[in-house]
């Protein structure tokens, strides 16, 4: 509202006792009645004050209220409240003034801070006009057709905002006035009211600062209110007078107010277009078909007589701000109490008779007949000796029969009730009363069934075949069978006098029946006592409970409409199932069924309905279904109980990851798209709701998770849901919800989320591991490769070596050994020859033996040679060592050896050691033959990686080298040749004393 309401309250307060007084006194008829059920809302249900200024429904469903302290949204059950401390831009939570406009931009106009825009993103902006002072604020605003916003401020400036422009007209509007006031006809005009003037104006007839061009003006005393219609034209409050007004042409007067004297605060239409107002001081008064008022008020359960705001949401449910009193929802009843008187406790049985008077009973107040507006009570005075009756009855002939407990059974006689005829004989507990379809009466009591053939009773007991002694339902079906439920021993078939039971056994669902009824296609209905509701066709049972969709177990009477559908009274309200969804579920066409259930909150005066009498209900001759409740009689027309059609909105409220909300900040929830769980996060919350206002609480709901769940679940009331662990990858959750009657809103909500991988886990190091795999694997399969060729390779390089080396062995026994035994073999023929000849003969022994001598030491060091063992640089150097000495000894030559002091045993390839050793071998040979020398000298040096050999002597050098020892120089190139083999280096230079020396390099790896 606007700050219009300060002053209206202290007017209020002061008019108080004379608004309250004799309203009746007006032209205009008013009707209290209580047709309507009324919810309330305080600070203890969660309103951050009991007063509300301002009601407004936004077009994605959601209620706005504008309070005292703080803007707040409301979706049917939750409160989100919004003020100068938590919302960014909201510089005043003393809300006034509420409207959206056509771009989804909701209008929040302060007290003490101006005027704000909410925009649909939920960011908060102030519009910079009206700041600091309550009576710059907003008193009123409306959208012309155009969609440009007009706003109505408190100290009467007028301003269009169009496009993010603000323009400024001046309209003579800054005289005092308590009602400032302006609405926008469907026809283009918008009006402009003060409390003395009214005027229509063109939207786009002047341009911005200048004064519009005045349509029509109209001259009133006192204007109250004025209200756009959306059937055209608008209702206009003025002079006591309620008006509606269309084409600037008076359409109906509506008579003077209703409310007297109390000052107007709020007005809205209904979904009819019919006229609700709200005062200050007595209450609401909603406008009826035949123009007369309803009034609402505390005494038939509005929180609060002061309404300070009004709203009718797109359901037809009327929202009431009040004045200290809070929220209030207004519905209209749909099951009506004829009576007040009836509204008593443990009603048991109604039944009707032909003139169309409603029969009562009840446990402790006898009998009561409602007719025409008049209510006739049957006590004690009136014949009844026992006032609990369980059963009252009227059968074709329109008599009346009561059942009473531990009283027997009566009948009406003329304005009395009397014992029935021989009812004597009967027990004393009279549960059920029926009449077959040959007009045969049928009682069931705590002792048996009794059968009246007008003159005498029958009865049926466990003695004759019966299951249970306690019958409780009693129904026949177009077969002639009559069908008897009873408490304990099921459900029992009497055919020909003959009785056949069904217990739980063979599929009944509880062995303890409440009610029967048969349907025109001789379909059994059960209801049970705790068991849920059976169904028997031609031999097959089927079960319903509230796991297939009842809303209670405990199941009292059983009635059908024109439409096909089952109305069942129970212990969880009365159950309104199209027989077509529990045909469909017994043929498994469905798995469960929707049941529109009606409580308090629909008219009821309670929920627990009347289980075990017989009739606990009946349907009137014009279609009206009456039930016995625990707290009074309920009774409604169900060709105006029409369905909800309005799918309910559905929406995403908060998104919590690990506990915390990722929401972006605003006053409207906002997520970010799609919303990401950081790795390693072990949680998600999603909460959710239905924007049904009237039936908050019984939406139900389905959601699914895509690529974590493939069905979606059972429709159920929670509101939220929450996944744990979800694996890395994308992910949409949808979530649906149906209205109080089963209509469902296919298109829901939905959230995209993303769940992020650890690093381990990202594209970018999968793939590059999976770049190092299967470079490690290609790398491994050319090192496995190359290896193994290698090892061929070493293979073929062990067996060429060995080759080489057997080649050599071979030509080293050929060369050397074979010649020597050749050398051998001839001198044994010559001694054989000259055995006459002693002189030649030794001669020739000598020789043999030095040959021998030589070949032995030609072995030797074929054996060292071949050995693996003298592999080793010390022992070669030994070796060498060892053999200079004796040659040059046996050539009588001086030998010098210079060695260090510790020759390592470094390891030396075999080819090495024997081409080296054949090189020095060589060279010292030479030295022997060629040099002319008396002394040599053996040089051994070691270097890391590396060995040299030097032997030098004291001869002629190389200069005085003679042409016959020019042959020798094929052993210089032998001796080149051998030790380039091994990569080592071959030398021979003139020694600087004279002589030359001989440097055999060679390499140790």
């Amino acid at each position: 509202m606007t700050p219009r309401v300060w002053v209206i309250s202290l007017l209020a307060q002061s008019l108080a006792c004379l608004a309250l007084g004799p309203v009746h006194a007006s032209a205009t008829p008013i009707r209290s009645t209580i047709s309507f059920h009324i919810e309330s809302w305080d600070t203890d249900r969660g309103l951050p004050d009991d007063s509300v200024t301002a009601v407004t429904q936004a077009h994605d469903g959601y209620l706005w209220f504008g309070t005292l302290n703080g803007l707040v949204r409301f979706d049917g059950t939750r409160f989100d409240v919004f003020d100068e401390n938590n919302t960014a831009g909201l510089d005043s939570s003393q809300i006034v003034c509420l409207f959206e406009d056509m771009q989804r931009n909701l209008w929040v106009g302060t007290r003490t801070a101006g005027i704000v825009r909410v925009n649909p993103n939920g960011d908060v902006v102030s519009l910079g006009i009206g700041q600091g002072a309550s009576e710059k604020s907003l008193a009123a605003g409306c959208v012309d057709t155009g969609g440009a916003v007009w706003l109505h401020l408190a100290d009467g400036q007028l301003w269009r905002a169009e496009q993010d422009r603000l323009t400024p007209f001046v309209f003579n509007l800054n005289k005092p006035s308590i009602s400032r006031m302006i609405i926008a006809e469907t026809s283009g005009l918008v009006w402009v009211g003060t409390d003395d003037r009214l005027a229509a104006i063109s939207p786009l007839s002047a341009p911005g600062g200048f004064e519009p061009r005045i349509d029509r003006e109209s001259a009133v005393s006192r204007l109250d209110f004025i209200l756009a219609s959306r059937n055209g034209g608008h209702w206009r409050l003025a002079d006591d007078r309620v008006q509606l007004w269309r084409d600037q042409q008076l359409v109906r007067d509506f008579g003077s107010y209703p409310w007297n004297r109390a000052p107007v605060a709020a007005a809205c239409e209904d979904s009819q277009g019919r006229l609700v107002v709200g005062t200050l001081g007595t209450g609401v008064f909603w406008l009826d078909p035949d123009g007369g008022f309803t009034r609402i008020s505390t005494l038939n359960g509005l929180s609060h007589n002061i309404v300070l705001s009004l709203c009718m949401d797109e359901e037809g449910n009327l929202w009431v701000g009040t004045d200290g009193g809070g929220l209030n929802r207004v519905r209209r009843r749909l099951f009506d109490t004829p009576d007040a008187r009836l509204r008593v406790p443990a009603i048991t049985s109604v039944s009707e008779d032909a003139r169309g008077g409603v029969w009562i009973a009840s446990n402790g107040g006898g009998v009561a007949c409602w007719q025409n507006g008049v209510l006739q009570q049957f006590g004690y005075n009136q014949g009844l000796t026992n006032p609990h009756v369980w059963s009252v009855f009227v059968d074709r002939d329109q008599r009346v029969w009561a059942g009473t407990w531990e009283g027997g059974l009566f009948i009406l006689e003329g304005r009395r009730f009397a014992p029935a005829p021989g009812s004597q004989a009967l027990p004393s507990a009279i549960f059920a009363i029926f009449q077959d379809r040959q007009n045969g009466l049928w009682v069931g009591t705590r002792g048996g069934l009794a059968a009246f053939n007008g003159q005498q009773w029958r009865m049926f007991t466990t003695a004759e075949g019966l299951s249970a002694d306690e019958v409780r339902a009693i129904a026949d079906d177009g077969e002639g069978n009559l069908w008897i439920g009873t408490v304990g021993g099921g459900l029992n078939r009497l055919r020909d006098g003959r009785i056949t039971v069904f217990r739980r056994a063979d599929g009944l669902p509880s062995d303890d029946v409440s009610s029967l009824y048969v349907d025109t296609d001789n379909v059994v209905w059960i209801g049970t006592f705790g068991g849920g509701l059976g169904r028997f066709e031609t031999g097959q049972w089927t079960r319903y409970t509230t796991r297939q969709g009842l809303a209670g177990n405990s199941i009292g009477t059983i009635l059908e409409d024109d439409d096909n559908d089952l109305w069942i009274g129970s212990n969880a309200g009365i159950m309104r199932v199209p027989k077509r969804q529990l045909n469909d579920l017994a043929r498994d066409l469905r798995q469960t069924i929707h049941c529109r259930t009606y409580s308090k909150t629909d008219g009821l005066p309670t929920r627990q309905c009347t289980i075990g009498s017989q009739p606990g209900g009946c349907r009137g001759s014009d279609g009206r279904v009456w039930f016995a409740t625990g707290k009074g009689i309920a009774s409604a027309m169900p060709v105006q109980l029409t369905p909800n059609p309005r799918p309910p909105p559905v929406v995403i409220q908060s998104v919590l990851i690990d506990g915390q909300p990722p929401i972006i900040p605003g006053v409207r929830p906002r997520f970010p798209s799609p919303v990401v769980m950081p790795a390693r996060s072990e949680r998600l919350e999603i909460q959710f709701a239905s924007l049904n206002l009237g039936a908050p609480d019984r939406s139900l709901f389905r959601y699914r998770l895509e690529s974590h769940e493939k069905e979606w679940t059972e429709p159920a009331r929670t509101r939220s849901v929450a996944y744990t662990r979800l694996p890395p990858g994308r992910y949409r959750f949808q979530v649906t919800a149906c209205n109080e009657d089963g209509l469902w809103n296919e298109a829901g909500a939905t959230l995209d989320v993303i769940v992020q991988p650890p690093f381990w886990r990202t594209w970018w190091f999968l793939g590059s591991a999976t770049a190092l795999l299967l470079a490690g694997i290609i790398r491994a399969v050319y090192y496995l490769s190359t290896q193994r060729l290698q090892r061929q390779l070493a293979r073929l390089k062990q067996k060429e070596t060995l080759e080489k080396e057997r080649s050599r062995i071979a030509r080293d026994l050929h060369d050397q050994l074979g010649a020597s035994l050749t050398q051998v073999a001839l001198l044994g023929e010559l001694v054989e020859c000259d055995r006459n000849q002693p002189d030649e003969v030794g001669a020739h022994a000598q020789q043999i033996s030095q040959t021998a001598r030589e070949t032995t030491r030609v072995l030797d060091e074929i054996v060292w040679a071949v050995n693996p063992d003298n592999d080793t640089l010390d022992s070669l150097a030994t070796y060498l060592c060892k053999h200079v000495q004796e040659y040059l000894a046996l050539a009588g030559l001086r030998c010098r050896i210079d060695l260090p002091a510790n020759i390592p045993p470094t390891p030396i390839p075999p080819e090495v050691r024997h081409n080296v050793f054949l090189a020095a071998k060589e060279a010292v040979t030479n030295v022997v033959r060629h040099a002319h020398a008396t002394e040599a000298r053996f040089h051994l040096q070691i270097e890391p990686g590396w060995f040299a050999i030097e032997i030098s002597d004291n001869g002629r050098g190389l200069a005085g080298l003679d042409p016959i020892a020019a042959q020798s120089r094929h052993g210089l190139a032998n001796m080149r040749q051998r030790i380039e083999t091994v990569d080592g280096s071959f030398s021979i230079t003139d020694a600087p004393q004279g002589g030359c020396v001989v440097r055999l390099t060679a390499p140790l790896a």
